[in-house]
């Protein structure tokens, strides 16, 4: 399968992670005017991680594999255009990020509705930055750390989307225009709470809002909120999916985890309980 071919406007967002300069596409993959090179690999993503950057590997193989078929199935489609919804809000955008992105799901349906804009996807995960690199016609997928800097041009971006990641405050705002909006979904209290107990899953921090309000500022002040509410009903298959492709998964063994969804009743209803926020720089 021959890779995607990559989007200028996208590769034009691009900074070097050696010296900062910008990057532009070759033939192989990506380079900047001080001949620091990147090639792409062969499922089509660029690696920009800089020297001394975390090794951490994030999600695994098998996380990534549980979220791209949970989102394939539609699950959360009604949480991805509610995404799609604060980011058109004050206008469409041309250029969008999404850090932390995995699958870059999410950013190709905002990109649908964003029709003249182009995205990138950053994530420490290979696993993810494979699929994502197939995500959509108008986007390009790149290994990162979110946590350092970023390899992205400085007041390039007209929206930075977070979808249960990781906040970087200072970095949003440098790559941020002027007029740009950070867009955050965050779990709500009641996120997922009919799984909680049956499966022994985390909770959510009931000081999420706080400690979100605290990693973004003095950077980034809230200029919006809305909540997305809604109840799917999902067979054994897809709740273990579901599990599967978040933190939960690193705290029970596959066993475990299967044994206790083998005990729902089928259909079971889960409840999708998140807040969208919308910050800007200042």
């Amino acid at each position: 399968m021959s890779r995607p071919p990559l989007v200028p406007a996208a590769v034009a967002l691009l900074a070097c992670p050696v010296c900062e300069q910008p990057l532009s596409g070759t033939d192989s993959g990506v380079a900047c005017p001080q001949r620091h090179a990147f090639d792409r690999s062969r499922q089509g993503h660029v690696t920009l991680l800089a020297s001394g950057s975390s090794v951490h590997p994030g999600d695994s193989a098998e996380m990534v594999a549980d979220r791209a078929d949970f989102l394939a199935a539609g699950h959360y489609a009604g949480l991805t255009a509610a995404l799609a919804g604060a980011v058109l809000a004050p206008g469409e955008p041309g250029t969008v990020l999404d850090a932390g992105g995995g699958t870059g799901a999410h950013l190709a349906g905002v990109l649908d509705r964003a029709r003249g804009a182009v995205g990138v996807v950053l994530d420490v995960s290979r696993y993810a930055a494979r699929r994502a690199a197939r995500a959509h016609p108008r986007a390009i997928s790149v290994v990162a750390d979110t946590w350092a800097r970023w390899p992205v041009r400085s007041a390039s971006l007209d929206r930075v989307l977070v979808v249960f990641a990781p906040r970087n405050g200072a970095e949003t705002a440098r790559v941020l225009r002027p007029d740009g909006r950070l867009v955050v979904v965050t779990p709500a209290a009641d996120h997922l709470a009919e799984l909680v107990g049956p499966l022994g899953l985390l909770s959510v921090d009931p000081t999420k809002a706080d400690r979100l309000a605290a990693s973004l500022g003095p950077h980034l002040r809230p200029v919006a909120a809305a909540a997305h509410r809604e109840e799917l009903l999902l067979d054994r298959a897809a709740v273990r999916t579901l599990v599967g492709m978040g933190p939960h998964a690193r705290h029970r063994t596959p066993a475990e985890l299967s044994a206790a969804v083998g005990r729902l009743a089928e259909p079971v209803r889960v409840t999708v309980a998140v807040d969208v926020t919308t910050h800007a720089p200042g």
